[in-house]
């Protein structure tokens, strides 16, 4: 993508534009962002020709119901985790039928942090046409900016995923 169109387009329509340009469709998966991520992506103008639909999962069962995410997964590694956040990407883009998805869980705080998982941690799922990519984020600032980085740094990743593919 090129410079001057990123300087001039908001992230959530740059998004947007590499979606319509692939032909992809995009479903979301909030956990910790609880919908602030769909409400930033249908910002964009247009966007109604890539988005599918949108789950909000904060707890397990609905993640489980929803998304089909293993109760051993949550067992195992609990709700904020690696693969639990890769396993609700997959699941959205699954239960929706699209080419793409972005999931986030994590601990906005003020509390529910532990010393292994600190308030700040966000684990953000991208999966991309059979591909999945997990990062790992602690975020600094109170609930709200948690949040609000969550957010941003999910659109970046998507961008960048949607931007290695060949077109």
């Amino acid at each position: 993508m090129d410079k001057t169109y990123e300087k001039e387009h908001a992230l959530e329509e740059r998004v947007a534009a590499l979606l319509k340009q692939l032909g992809y469709t995009v479903t979301t998966t909030e956990s910790c962002t609880g919908g602030l991520l769909a409400g930033r992506l249908l910002n964009a103008a247009g966007v109604s020709k890539v988005y599918k639909e949108g789950y909000i999962t904060y707890s397990n069962e609905a993640k489980k119901k929803l998304l089909h995410v293993s109760s051993e997964t949550l067992e195992k590694y609990g709700a904020v985790s690696e693969q639990t956040a890769l396993e609700m990407a997959q699941g959205a883009a699954a239960q929706a039928g699209a080419q793409a998805a972005l999931a986030t869980t994590g601990i906005a705080g003020p509390d529910g942090g532990t010393e292994e998982k600190p308030v700040g941690l966000v684990y953000i799922g991208c999966y991309v046409d059979g591909v999945t990519i997990v990062e790992e984020h602690v975020f600094a600032g109170e609930r709200a900016q948690v949040r609000n980085l969550a957010v941003e740094a999910a659109l970046h990743l998507m961008e960048r995923a949607l931007c290695s593919i060949k077109m």
